[in-house]
Parts: C-alpha cells; structure tokens; sequence
C-alpha cells in the first residue's frame, strides 16, 4: 500500500498534484484525514442514535398499547372520504 501511494504521488500527472512532491504529500495526507474524520463522526452519529432508540422502544411500546388496535375499517373509509372531498375541492366532479 505505502509503494502504491508514493508511486501514484510522485508519478501522478493530475493538475492537483504538480509541482513539490512534499506540497503533494501534504494534500493527499490532509484529503485522507478529512475522510476519516467524516468516517468517524458518522459512526459516533450512528451509535448515538442507536443508543437513543433503544431508551425510545419501551416509550413507544407503551404508547401503542395504550392506543389499542388498529381499525382498518375506519381508517379505510376515512380515507375514502377525504380523498372524495379532495377530488370534489379539485373540482374533478361537475
């Protein structure tokens, strides 16, 4: 790995990397940093919000019982009339 970044340094004619090959490495060493740096706090990001959900789970547990079972009747004919309602405010009906 270290032969293939000293050869795609040194050898590279990109229009990044021109001129001093100690200025070269400076911007590859500063580009690979700025990565991992983003890799990493993605990663704290994620375990943050894993940690958050686990304290949420028995809340929302909680919640849905206290909500009962879902009515797949109602919410149907809800449904149906707003989306009546809807089509009549569009003007769809005349």
């Amino acid at each position: 790995m270290e032969y293939f970044l000293k050869y795609s340094i040194f050898n590279s004619n990109s229009s990044i990397l021109n001129g001093d090959p100690m200025e070269d490495t400076k911007k590859i060493a500063a580009a690979i940093s700025a990565v991992m740096n983003y890799i990493q706090t993605e990663e704290e990001a994620i375990c943050i919000q894993s940690l958050a959900a686990r304290e949420v789970e028995p809340v929302q547990a909680a919640r849905a019982a206290a909500m009962g079972p879902v009515k797949l009747w109602g919410m149907s004919g809800r449904q149906a009339q707003m989306q009546m309602r809807n089509m009549m405010q569009m003007r769809t009906f005349k």
